[in-house]
């Protein structure tokens, strides 16, 4: 009967506000009365309130208008690769003054989001045919350097390499272990765009694979190729990519390549094509899943149900 659905959906209710108790009690959940509104990435408005016919309250979720419709010139540092990659192509497809928001739109990511890495490895084993990090640099958006330090290889050097990669047997005086340089760089690369050339050979020596996604390699960029006028399929250097865009030798001398120099002309590369290179890595993502909150079916009163709720709450809060 109609009162005996209204006494079960009260009782249940009654077991929803005591958990909510719980949960603020125990500092998991901010105090009824003081959820404020936040706009989340997908553009809805959660924690607001819906009063039911009997008086009592529900959290509901509201939509907010569509948002493509609304187009902020600020990305927060914390959106994914895919959400960098929407949102310069949304602002590119706007007209007129897009390029200017896409930069302004990346200057709240650049500080923590964006970085370069180069490496210079050693010889070991036998004959020195193995390649080991022996020294890594790392730079900001801008260039800064954030990280510059000569790495202890785990085996014994046999080739130094120096004519191409500058290190000499004074560098491992002062070089860190391998294992405690690792865990200071992937500490460094964590939810970062990494941009580097052919750094796959980067990443091997640091053995450490970064997500594709968040990977954006010069050496395989084919706008930065055919701005320089060479073919895509081509295998280019840094050294040329440098000499015909930026319009600077790199790389030059008996003394070795510079780690610190390679990653910051990197950077210098990507950013030279930064919002085509975005662009085009936007329309290659695949569709984003729909999200759950945004699904008109999903109704949000089946969350007072029990199966809803972990086993340790429901426990201590019977």
């Amino acid at each position: 009967s109609p009162q005996g659905r209204s006494k079960k959906k009260s009782r249940r209710h009654q077991r929803f506000m005591k958990r909510r108790a719980l949960l603020e009690q125990k500092g998991l959940l901010r105090p009824h009365g003081h959820l404020g509104t936040h706009t989340t990435e997908s553009g809805l408005e959660a924690h607001a309130t819906l009063t039911k016919a009997d008086g009592t309250t529900a959290p509901c979720c509201d939509k907010v208008p569509n948002p493509k419709q609304i187009v902020s010139t600020s990305l927060s540092p914390s959106a994914s690769p895919d959400s960098i990659a929407r949102h310069h192509s949304v602002l590119l497809s706007q007209g007129n003054g897009s390029s200017k928001r896409v930069r302004m739109s990346s200057l709240v990511l650049r500080p923590g989001k964006y970085v370069a890495i180069d490496c210079e490895m050693v010889g070991t084993g036998p004959q020195g045919r193995l390649s080991e990090l022996a020294r890594c640099s790392v730079v900001n958006y801008e260039g800064d350097v954030i990280y510059d330090k000569y790495v202890r290889p785990e085996l014994p050097v046999v080739d130094y390499r120096t004519r191409w990669s500058g290190i000499t047997k004074q560098h491992m005086k002062n070089a860190i272990p391998f294992a405690a340089a690792q865990a200071e760089i992937l500490k460094i690369l964590k939810d970062k765009i990494v941009v580097g050339h052919a750094i796959h050979n980067d990443f091997q020596a640091l053995k450490y694979f970064h997500p594709k996604d968040r990977t954006r390699d010069t050496s395989q960029s084919p706008v930065l190729k055919k701005r320089a006028g060479l073919p895509v399929r081509a295998n280019v250097s840094l050294k040329n990519l440098a000499r015909h865009l930026l319009h600077k030798k790199i790389q030059v001398g008996c003394k070795g390549h510079s780690s610190v120099e390679d990653a910051q002309t990197a950077m210098e590369l990507y950013r030279l094509v930064e919002v085509q290179w975005e662009k085009e890595l936007a329309h290659s993502l695949p569709p984003r899943p729909p999200s759950p909150i945004t699904d008109p079916a999903a109704d949000s009163s089946q969350y007072l149900d029990d199966q809803y709720w972990p086993t340790d709450l429901m426990a201590s809060s019977l």
